[in-house]
């Protein structure tokens, strides 16, 4: 896992692909949240929030 976040950061870092970094962090929110209101008692005020 940590080998492939290297890579990745490489990547951005060489390429100076930095628009890659907020489309990252969002998507990483995103599957938090999924997986944080799946099964969880922060459940209702996660959807409470929508």
């Amino acid at each position: 896992m940590l080998e492939l976040i290297k890579d990745l950061l490489q990547f951005i870092w060489e390429r100076k692909q930095w628009w890659l970094v907020p489309v990252i962090i969002s998507i990483l929110l995103i599957a938090l949240l999924i997986v944080i209101g799946g099964s969880s008692a922060v459940t209702p005020f996660i959807y409470s929030i929508f």
